[in-house]
């Protein structure tokens, strides 16, 4: 395949949860390896460039009976599926035993297979990497325990929600500066060189075996972050970011390799320094779930370089479902703001349907639910719209809006486009619950001169502008409550 396009297109898939759920409805065991070929198809036909296949590491025993011994988890277990069973537990992906794919998935066979099928169709595939735990049965535990972050017997006994003592040491749990640690997993030392060097040939085996990695809490092996957290366990600060080193590795077997941050903290622009090609836009999440239209337009007068490597979302499986938080309207809204940006774009497994259920990633099933077929005709409609050379690789540029007295609605009502050559597009937005008017201005010096179409591409209305009245900012737009155009124009 060619290069990545500069702004591809993700799909997240729950691996184990997609292979049970194929399993039950054709009657078989599905493995990676036997997935039908029309599931593929229909991977293809929804114009995805990447498909992320999340959780396909080996998962780990002692991992998933620690999570069946948590009362806390097995609550939520059964919230979210209330039929549950202790089978359902097939163990947390982020809990990895070995970087080998799991043998109930399909194995490494399985996962070649998989890889193959999508390359025929043009998709590349993207798994996970977790560079901040593994599971206390990882192998490193019992042969290079200096790759761990290491605590005293008086922690043990002081602390023994976040220390667990194994095989004669006390190793510190996994975690972030500002939550309990996570009881199930043994948090590595990024300052090691040794295990530098073992998450370097970990990371080229991975490079081997798919086309990027979607790196599992990023930002904590950030020096800056790490030493926050482990400085009194830890010494000697390394003079590199622990990052680099590991992004060079394995671009020395893959060059084409692609790697993605999950951040947070407003460290996205750390981590673009540090290599990454796309970090988490959590700050627009929260934005568009919470703030109002102005502070999502504030947000994207950022300098387009580094709006250009933020992965944008609306869902993905750390987060509540949309279609949970946000009326039908809201979430269309929200959706079209978030697809049609500089960036890449990641959409997840069961938001086209509607999907409430926000399942914790312990589980091997989830539990059926109503497809809101509305809701899956407009992202069928939105996918259609997007999948264009011009949302791959075009031109951004955010647009100016404006009201006049006794109109303060326009604020509510944001507005950029995207141009490729003769292709250009212009996505209108009213990001609130109110009627909303506005005079948008379309940043193209050669508009002047002619008329344009504005062919909106989820309704098919059409308006012929002036491209004067365009160009110069009287273009009227009026929207209603969560309200849009997603218009394509053509020279008249």
């Amino acid at each position: 395949m060619s290069h990545w396009p500069r702004y591809p297109t993700i799909y997240e898939i729950n691996t184990w949860v997609w292979l049970t759920g194929l399993s039950a409805e054709l009657g078989v065991t599905v493995t990676l390896g036997s997935v039908p070929q029309e599931e593929w198809d229909r991977l293809a036909r929804r114009g995805f460039d990447a498909v992320w296949l999340m959780g396909v590491w080996e998962r780990s025993p002692a991992g998933i009976a620690i999570a069946n011994g948590d009362p806390g988890l097995r609550a939520d277990f059964r919230t979210a599926l209330p039929d549950y069973t202790d089978p359902d537990n097939v163990g947390s992906p982020y809990c990895v035993r070995r970087y080998v794919a799991d043998q109930r998935l399909g194995g490494p066979e399985g996962l070649a297979a998989a890889r193959q099928e999508l390359a025929r169709r043009g998709i590349r595939l993207i798994l996970d990497f977790v560079p901040n735990h593994v599971a206390p049965d990882h192998p490193w535990v019992s042969e290079h325990p200096e790759y761990f972050v290491e605590g005293t017997e008086d922690d043990a006994r002081n602390a023994p929600s976040s220390f667990l003592a194994l095989s004669g040491r006390v190793f510190a749990c996994g975690r972030d500066p500002y939550f309990p640690a996570w009881p199930d997993v043994l948090q590595l030392n990024a300052f090691s060189p040794g295990l530098r060097d073992a998450a370097s040939e970990t990371l080229v085996s991975i490079a081997r075996q798919c086309d990027g990695v979607r790196c599992d809490m990023a930002m904590l092996f950030l020096t800056s972050v790490f030493g926050h957290t482990w400085g009194g366990h830890v010494r000697d600060w390394p003079a590199e970011e622990y990052w680099r080193g590991r992004i060079r590795s394995a671009r020395e077997t893959n060059g084409d390799f692609l790697f993605i941050a999950e951040a947070y903290w407003d460290l996205e622009w750390d981590l673009q320094q540090a290599g990454f090609d796309f970090c988490y836009d959590k700050r627009l999440y929260d934005r568009l779930e919470h703030g109002d239209a102005e502070s999502v337009k504030l947000h994207l007068c950022a300098d387009l370089g580094y709006q250009a490597r933020l992965l944008r979302f609306l869902e993905n499986h750390d987060e509540p479902r949309a279609a949970a938080l946000l009326s039908p309207e809201r979430e269309r809204a929200a959706a079209l703001a978030t697809y049609t940006l500089p960036g890449a774009r990641l959409f997840h497994q069961g938001q086209f349907e509607g999907a409430k259920v926000k399942l914790p990633v312990f589980l091997g099933r989830r539990p059926k639910e109503p497809v809101q077929a509305e809701l899956l005709e407009f992202y069928e409609r939105l996918l259609r719209a997007i999948d264009a050379p011009v949302f791959r690789s075009g031109e951004w540029s955010l647009c100016e809006r404006r009201g006049w007295p006794d109109n303060p609605s326009y604020l509510n009502i944001v507005a950029w486009c995207f141009r490729e050559e003769g292709d250009r597009r212009l996505i209108i937005v009213n990001l609130s619950g109110q009627a909303s008017s506005a005079m948008v201005q379309v940043p193209w010096e050669d508009l002047g001169g002619a008329d344009w179409f504005l062919t909106d591409s989820l309704s098919t209305q059409s308006y012929q502008r002036s491209g004067d009245d365009l160009r110069e900012g009287r273009l009227f737009v009026d929207l209603g409550p969560w309200g849009s155009h997603f218009f394509r124009l053509e020279r008249g």
